[in-house]
């Protein structure tokens, strides 16, 4: 019987896509994911049955087996981040190599909670809408010309990033980014301005990101990593003394680089002005509630700058978690959303593979075997690592490279007699540093989406200013660090 009703007239068959791809082309992109899994399952299975090499126990080739499993899954994305570090959490107890107690005692490690207190804390400030007024009121207040507003864009990210993850920063600009872009009739792929305001707040996060403990979880798994294996640790304020001539020189040649290749082609951004202005009207006076979770924020960057050591920074942060809740500033459903609780599995599973390489020796070896035969100083182990730092963040999760590198550093640390302490930031900070590929980092993946670049729009300056990033950071090591106590000795 016909009927007029469109849900009874649709056809059964209007949703079906049909894949008009070449055959070879289906099978291989079907094949791709069980293919790599099978390889890491092949290659684990290769490294435990091989007679152990010399110089490596018995234990230390079963963590290397997993380290091996853990690298093919992390480098090529085909589980989650957080789901391969699991797997190292349950392959590490299973094989000997550490006993489950100690391997899911690891999983506790200082680290892990100042990154969950460092989340709700930053997910409190983007909830109230403080971050957000913030960003507004510094556009509003400098961003009066098309120069001033690029700058005022470049240099927000950057400092917001400085008390946020650089993610959630690039994620809560970048619709203000994108709204400034419309109104002043920017046409995509073809602005040199549209081009220039979103590959300044990529680059502007990325930068700030790795000025301080707060900026994404690089700096806090590589100090745990380090504190796990010897003790020694970092304060906030050691940390950002150690990064702040790197982000000062990159700041400034971001900006070179930014406004040179992409010089302005836009006379006025009145439009833009009035956007902005209109949010902040739109957003009011301040609230009793920004104000109160601002102070608290204040107080806990203070605590930390000034006791932070002493009193631990996980303990602190917490303990401003515990305060705004205790003042009812938020409430539980409120920050649920923002905490990313995979990446607490992941920098707790990668923590508990570090220390199983370097507890079985593992991480010595793997240095022995690698680095140790291309560098004949301190100085070329530190360019060497980071410059593979910065190859492979360009291509991985940071984290990952971190949980990667990090075990085999210490190991080369004890080779030549460097200080243990400057393979945290030498690892940390350059694997913080990916400017020229999306796949980099969500700030650059998020920028890309715009539409308003090309890939080459970012990978020739982009490269351009990753030289000058793993320059900066040499000369630093080299120059700067021994002032400030890491110094680069010799056996």
């Amino acid at each position: 019987m016909p009927t007029s009703s469109p849900e009874r007239a649709r056809s059964p068959y209007a949703n079906v896509v049909v894949d008009t791809r070449p055959m070879w082309r289906i099978l291989l992109d079907r094949a791709y994911r069980p293919g790599l899994i099978g390889l890491g399952i092949a290659l684990y299975l290769l490294v435990r049955i091989v007679p152990t090499p010399t110089g490596l126990t018995l234990a230390g080739q079963k963590a290397l087996a997993v380290f091996v499993i853990c690298l093919v899954y992390w480098v090529t994305n085909v589980m989650p981040l957080m789901v391969t570090s699991i797997l190292a959490m349950t392959l590490i107890p299973l094989t000997d190599v550490l006993s489950p107690r100690d391997t899911y005692a690891l999983f506790g490690n200082e680290a892990v909670f100042f990154i969950l207190g460092v989340f709700v804390l930053a997910a409190a400030l983007m909830k109230c809408g403080l971050s957000t007024r913030l960003a507004l009121t510094m556009l509003r207040r400098f961003g009066r010309t098309p120069t001033t507003l690029l700058l005022s864009l470049f240099l927000m990210n950057a400092l917001l990033s400085f008390f946020m993850s650089e993610h959630a920063v690039a994620a809560m600009t970048f619709p203000i980014t994108l709204e400034i872009a419309t109104v002043l009739g920017l046409r995509p792929r073809q602005s040199n301005y549209g081009r220039a305001l979103f590959i300044a707040m990529a680059w502007g996060t990325q930068i700030g990101g790795i000025a301080t403990l707060l900026g994404g979880g690089r700096a806090p798994l590589a100090i745990g990593m380090l504190r796990e294996s010897t003790g020694q640790t970092f304060s906030f304020a050691e940390w950002s003394l150690t990064a702040w001539p790197i982000v000062a020189v990159l700041l400034v040649a971001g900006w070179l680089i930014l406004i040179r290749w992409f010089p302005v082609d836009i006379d006025s951004v009145r439009a833009a002005d009035e956007v902005i202005d209109e949010k902040v009207l739109r957003m009011g006076r301040m609230s009793v509630r920004e104000r109160a979770i601002g102070l608290v924020m204040l107080a806990t960057l203070g605590v930390w700058i000034l006791g932070g050591e002493e009193l631990g920074l996980a303990s602190v942060a917490l303990g401003a978690v515990v305060l705004i809740f205790a003042l009812g500033l938020v409430v539980w459903s409120d920050i649920e959303p923002y905490v990313n609780w995979g990446v607490l599995l992941m920098y707790g599973g990668a923590i508990a593979l570090g220390s199983a390489l370097n507890r079985s020796g593992a991480s010595t070896w793997i240095a022995s075997v690698t680095i140790s035969r291309w560098a004949t100083s301190p100085y070329e182990v530190i360019a060497i690592i980071s410059a593979i730092g910065i190859l492979l963040t360009e291509a991985m999760s940071h984290s990952a490279v971190v949980a990667l590198l990090m075990p085999v550093a210490l190991g080369i640390a004890a080779q030549y007699g460097i200080d243990p302490r400057i393979m945290a930031p030498a690892v940390a900070l350059p694997s913080g540093l990916a400017f020229t590929l999306p796949v980099g980092t969500p700030g650059n993946a998020i920028a890309y989406s715009s539409g308003y670049m090309t890939l080459r729009d970012m990978l020739v300056p982009g490269a351009l200013l990753v030289l000058v990033a793993w320059t900066a950071f040499n000369l630093t090591a080299i120059y700067y660090w021994p002032t400030i106590g890491l110094v680069l000795a010799g056996p």
